[in-house]
Order: structure tokens, then C-alpha cells, then sequence
């Protein structure tokens, strides 16, 4: 493990002289939004290279979108808290740029020094989506680092994997050296405390990962074997070091009033994908959605205290200059506080001209009167999210929403004055029927008549309605883990199928009806439930030009279909099998607090189109009762 001096700081005139561009000028006359690249943003925090410990931060995507991610945002401010840890930020070259550092040799850097990314102490990079996964080998690769865990020396970063993609690590498992399981407030001033300890007495890069192994969430992927049956499903998953542990708990931070929240977010010089002071009001979700991974992940929901969040309102804007602020949350419904904090937002700010976002909200009068507080007189679309067409598939999914709250709440919002609604819906659930389908159509053109019905003086213009389809994705620590998925050409065709459904309805001109790629739902499925033998894929599409694989103008699916054969990997055996109930999965080393016995009574529920009460409602015993502190409070397993 790598010296380092002791902490001195300079005055920031000398911080600021000591930044170097990595980029030429002539480069950054090449490139598109040079100033991904350049740094010095406002709230961008600059110490000196004599740190003892230097963070690299990663978010895998373009800076724009890396941006608007909150976790990196508290990881970054609370790492920076420290005085002895500077953590930096650094996101995916985009294409034009990758092109050049790669014929240039021009190493990848950090935004605040432009130091290499490789002589840092820790790489960190959050896995937000599957698709993302060629781009952790773009930042390896650009930064000099072996690619496979193994291979790295004494003079590599540590290389550690975050957020929800952990939840399945082992298709990428071989090329990070620690997966952190959980929320990032709660174990990392431990694992970075051991870090300095281990320089300090001269320990070894594997010695420092034995230790680490020891911190309850830590999972360091070298340290285990997996070995398979003759069908190619798991037999074994072990430990094979003394100081790994059979499960990783998940861990979880419950005192959401009390945990570190960043104050003076960093502000880029380009516009983020969501420009606007994020505010989190609380994590986890009371609904028991059987297709939602983070409503199984982040439990049991946890609230911030309203006075709190009020304070975090008035510097953050302070700090920022937004003009916008957005209420987080898996289901802003369900904060009890919601009222009173939007009151006071608007209030607060009423001669700031701050614009109110409020995403997440259910289909029913009270979410629609707070809605109304904060809309301009000119409405914006609303956007629900049913999921399912019919009853039937909504009581499969326990999505826990009848007609009667669709229609009702539709009719609500046409009465205060929007006249343009988006609908989110799933096609290829478990036991979706063709009847099923097409009732997505029906029942946006119920929604379309049910602004009609409204007296004409009332209206305000055309009715718009307009309905989306995703293409199921069966997630780890779900009720459908277990499910099978469909080939490409089959979700199109059930697309297809709701398509015509359309085209059929009375109300047709004030209906939009459009569907997510299908391929690339396939492979997100792969990767959502491969396992070790799955990187060789990634490994082998990164080689062959696959890059930045969520953004449809850089998506290549023939090049992804020529890695699996290239590498002999069987797609359908990942994305077509009904799982076993008793199967074991690759993810069942870690426990999220939710036990697989509540998920698979949860999948015979659904096979059999019983609804389960939310937590409010009643305890389900899904296992969460362990986070004390939380809505649920108990378990009945």
C-alpha cells in the first residue's frame, strides 16, 4: 500500500494554481461539452495532494447524468468532511473523448486535481443500472488498471462497487475488489479508518482486504468460490478465507434526521439531467409492489423530521441558486408530513419564483390537492404509473390501485385543470394473458373518456393521454426472481398487440402509445440475474466497441450477441427458466433484512392473484422488523 505524506492545507489561491488541465485546449476544441471535463464547479471541493487518502468517486454514465445522482452527492460531502480523505469525482469520457485518450494515451482523471484516476488510494463506482456495465471497464481501462481483481498491485486503487446493482455483484464480481451492501452513511468511516491504520503499519493490499472483509457489509468477491451443477445453476457458494463471512447483512442507516445530508451540493457548469435541489424526505416504501426491487431493497421505510428538511430547504437553495427543488422518494404519497412541507415550501419561497417538483405520487385526492398547490396555472402533465391494464394483472403485481382510484383520480385532475396525463405500464408480467394486454388500451381510453365527461367549459383544450411500456425485468430479492422472461420478438409482439388495441379505441386521436427497447430489457435481465460466469460476456462486448449500452444511439445488440457466442455463454439460460423455488441464486449470500420465505409466499400470492396490505396496513412479516426505528416494527419470521 502506497505512503503518504501527513495533511497540510494551502491557501486556496495555491490550491486553485495547483490544478494542471489534463485536457489540451486543442482537445477540448475537438469534443462535445468540454466542460464535462474541466472541473472547478461551484460547492467542488479542493484540498491537497497530500492527503492520507484520496477517494476517485465514479459515477459510470456522462457527467450530466452522474450529476444528478444524490447518492454521490452525500458520499462526496461527507468523505470531504474528513480531513483526511479528498474525495474527487470522475464520470465516462463520452465517445469522441474515449476515442482520443485511448490513441493519445491520455490517462483518466479526477475533475478537481485532473490527477490520474490510478494513483488514487480508492475507486468508487455506484451501479445504478445494468446497462452501465461496459462502462466500468472504460473507466478501468482509460485509467490504467488491470481489469480482473487479481491482477492488481500494490500501486492499483482499491476498487469498490456501491448502490443497487450490488444486490446481484457477482456478474461483475471479478472486477472490483470490494462491494460495499447497503446504504454509504453507515460502514465506510470504518473501512477508511482501516485503511490508514494498514498504511500506517506498512500492511499489504490483501491484507487490507482480509480486514475489510470483517466489516459487517463488506464483500470482497475473491474471497469466495462458487462451484455449479451439471445443468449449469449454482451448487455451491462459500467463503474460502477465514475472514470472509458466509452472508453480508445489508446494512442500513435509521436515523434518516440525524444522518449527514449534504448542505452545499456541487453545481455543474452544464446542465444536469435534474437541475434542482434535491431534497430526500424518506427511504424505503410501505407498498409491496411484487415487480419493485428498491420497494424489497430499501425497507423498512424511514422519514426525515419535517423541521429538518425545512432547514436543508433554505441553505441548499442559499447554496445553489436553483430554482427548482424536488421531494425524494420512492412514494412522496406516503410521507405523513407531505402537507406541511409542501405548505411551507410554497410559502417560503413564494417571491423566489422556486418551482416545486413532486415525483412518485399515487392516484388519489390528497396527492392531486397537493399537486394542485404547487402547479403553475398553466397545468403540466401528471404522471401515474398502474403498471398493469386490468385488475386481474394489478392484483398479480400487487400494485394495490383499482379502476375506480385510476378513473377517480383521473377525473380529479381533469376538474383542476390538466388535460395531459402519461401512464406507466409493464408488458410480459407472470401470467399476463392477451386479454390483459390489450386492457392497457382500454383503459387509457377510459382515462381519455373520463375527461370528456367533464362539462366543455370546464376543459382546458385537447385531452392528451399518454401510455408507455417498459418490458418486465424479474430483479433479485423480488417475489418474480423466480419468473421466466420473454425473447426480444415476443415483447414486441405483445406491443404490437396493444398497439392495434389502440388504434381500435373511440378516443384514439387523444391517445400516444409508445414501448422501451426489447433487446436491451433482455440483456438487462442477464445481468440483473447472471452470475460469475457473465463477465466474461462484458468483458468480451467492451472489447469488441459496446460503450455507454442505455443510450439508444450507442446500443449495439449484434455486437452483444456475438460476445455470448464468442464466449459459448447460453443468453436463454439467464433470461427463459422458471427458477426453483429451492435454486440457489447467486445473490443469496447477502441479506437484505427481507427473507426469501416472505418472497416466495409472495409468488404464490401472486400465481394466485391474492393482494397483501401495505405496511401501514398491517404487517405482512416480510423480516424488516429487525431495523428497529422503521414503520414496521416487528416480524413474524
Amino acid at each position: 500500500m502506497r505512503r503518504t505524506e501527513k495533511v497540510s492545507y494551502k491557501a486556496d489561491d495555491e490550491v486553485v494554481n495547483m490544478r494542471k488541465l489534463a485536457l489540451s485546449d486543442e482537445i477540448l476544441m475537438k469534443i462535445e461539452k468540454p466542460a464535462r471535463y474541466i472541473g472547478g464547479e461551484v460547492n467542488s471541493v479542493m484540498k491537497t495532494r497530500d492527503i492520507p487518502i484520496r477517494f476517485a468517486m465514479c459515477f459510470p454514465d456522462v457527467m450530466e447524468i452522474g450529476m444528478s445522482h444524490l447518492g454521490i452527492q452525500i458520499l462526496y460531502d461527507m468523505f470531504n468532511k474528513r480531513e483526511d480523505v479528498w474525495c474527487e469525482r470522475v464520470y465516462s469520457p463520452w465517445t469522441d473523448l474515449h476515442k482520443i485518450m485511448k490513441e493519445e494515451q491520455i490517462p483518466l482523471f479526477a475533475l478537481e486535481s485532473q490527477d490520474p484516476i490510478k494513483e488514487f488510494d480508492f475507486l468508487g463506482i455506484t451501479l445504478q443500472y445494468e446497462m452501465c456495465y461496459t462502462n466500468i471497464l472504460q473507466i478501468l481501462d482509460l485509467s490504467g488498471i488491470h481489469v480482473y481483481n487479481h491482477d492488481r498491485d500494490e500501486n492499483e486503487p482499491i476498487v469498490i462497487g456501491g448502490g443497487p446493482c450490488t444486490y446481484n455483484p457477482e456478474p461483475i464480481a471479478d472486477f472490483f475488489d470490494i462491494f460495499y451492501i447497503g446504504e454509504g452513511e453507515t460502514v465506510y468511516d470504518d473501512l477508511l479508518d482501516l485503511y490508514k491504520e494498514c498504511k500506517a503499519s506498512g500492511k499489504r493490499r490483501l491484507e487490507f482486504l482480509e480486514l475489510a472483509a470483517e466489516i459487517p457489509g463488506l464483500y470482497v468477491p475473491m474471497f469466495y468460490d462458487v462451484t455449479y451443477k451439471e445443468d449449469g445453476t449454482i451448487q455451491s457458494f462459500v467463503p474460502d478465507n477465514s475472514h470472509a463471512k458466509p452472508t453480508i447483512q445489508k446494512q442500513v442507516v435509521m436515523d434518516m434526521t440525524g444522518a449527514t445530508y449534504p448542505e452545499k451540493p456541487v453545481v455543474p457548469f452544464i446542465k444536469a439531467t435534474q437541475d434542482r435541489v434535491v431534497l430526500e424526505i424518506q427511504r424505503g416504501c410501505i407498498r409491496g409492489c411484487r415487480f419493485c426491487q428498491a420497494g424489497m431493497l430499501y425497507r423498512p421505510t424511514r422519514e426525515r423530521d419535517v423541521n429538518k428538511l425545512k432547514e436543508y430547504a433554505r441553505v441548499m437553495l442559499k447554496n445553489t441558486g436553483h430554482e427548482e427543488i424536488s421531494l425524494s422518494s420512492l412514494s412522496s404519497s406516503d410521507y405523513q408530513e407531505l402537507e406541511e412541507l409542501v405548505t411551507f415550501l410554497i410559502e417560503e419561497f413564494k417571491d423566489q419564483s422556486i418551482n416545486i417538483s413532486l415525483p412518485s405520487l399515487r392516484i388519489d385526492a390528497f396527492s392531486l390537492d397537493v399537486m394542485s398547490k404547487v402547479q403553475d396555472v398553466k397545468k403540466s402533465s401528471l404522471t401515474f404509473a398502474p403498471e398493469a391494464g386490468s385488475q386481474r394483472m394489478r392484483n398479480v403485481i400487487n400494485k394495490g390501485l383499482t379502476e375506480e382510484d385510476i378513473l377517480g383520480g383521473a377525473g380529479q385532475a381533469f376538474e383542476g385543470g390538466w388535460n395531459k396525463v402519461k401512464l406507466y405500464f409493464m408488458l410480459g408480467l407472470p401470467n399476463e394473458t392477451e386479454e390483459d394486454m390489450k386492457e392497457i388500451a382500454r383503459l387509457a381510453d377510459r382515462v381519455a373518456r373520463r375527461y370528456y365527461e367533464i362539462p366543455k367549459e370546464q376543459r382546458h383544450g385537447k385531452c392528451q393521454i399518454t401510455a408507455s411500456s417498459s418490458f418486465f425485468v424479474p430483479k433479485p430479492f423480488t417475489p418474480f426472481q423466480w419468473a421466466p422472461m420473454c425473447h426480444a420478438e415476443e415483447y414486441i409482439r405483445r406491443a404490437s398487440i396493444v398497439k392495434h388495441e389502440f388504434q381500435e379505441q373511440l378516443n384514439r386521436k387523444s391517445l400516444k402509445y409508445n414501448w422501451h427497447e426489447a433487446d436491451v430489457t433482455v440483456l438487462e435481465g442477464v445481468f440483473a440475474r447472471g452470475d460469475r460466469r457473465v463477465g466474461k460476456v462484458i468483458e468480451e462486448a467492451y472489447r469488441l466497441g459496446c460503450l455507454f449500452d442505455s443510450w439508444s444511439e450507442s446500443f449495439d445488440n449484434d455486437l452483444w450477441m456475438k460476445a455470448f457466442e464468442n464466449t459459448g455463454v447460453d443468453l436463454d439460460f439467464y433470461t427463459m427458466r422458471t427458477r426453483d423455488l429451492d435454486e440457489i441464486f447467486p445473490w443469496d449470500f447477502i441479506d437484505i433484512g427481507v427473507t426469501k420465505e416472505f418472497m416466495k409466499r409472495e409468488w404464490e400470492r401472486a400465481n394466485q392473484g391474492i393482494v397483501t396490505p401495505n405496511c401501514r396496513q398491517g404487517c405482512s412479516g416480510c423480516g424488516a422488523g429487525r431495523y428497529k426505528g422503521g414503520v414496521c416494527v416487528e416480524s413474524k419470521n
